[in-house]
């Protein structure tokens, strides 16, 4: 098991760490696991589940645009 310090998730994700932390809150990422003291570490199989799951809704919705929202072909 690799646990990845907050730079690292930001690195595999692209996403901000206000994001991080926001998507932490509502519950739509994995959680930190504490390490010691102030310092926290996510599991790297939980950082991967999440972005193989945010594929697979993406290629579930193939026909329209994640970023626009427009209808298209899936090509």
């Amino acid at each position: 098991m690799r646990v990845l310090r907050l730079d690292a998730v930001v690195q595999v994700t692209g996403l901000a760490r206000s994001t991080i932390y926001k998507l932490i809150g509502t519950g739509e990422f994995p959680s930190p696991v504490p390490l010691t003291g102030r310092s926290v570490g996510w599991v790297e199989s939980e950082v991967s589940a999440w972005i193989r799951t945010r594929v697979a809704l993406r290629d579930a919705n193939s026909t329209t645009c994640a970023v626009c929202g427009r209808k298209g072909d899936g090509d």
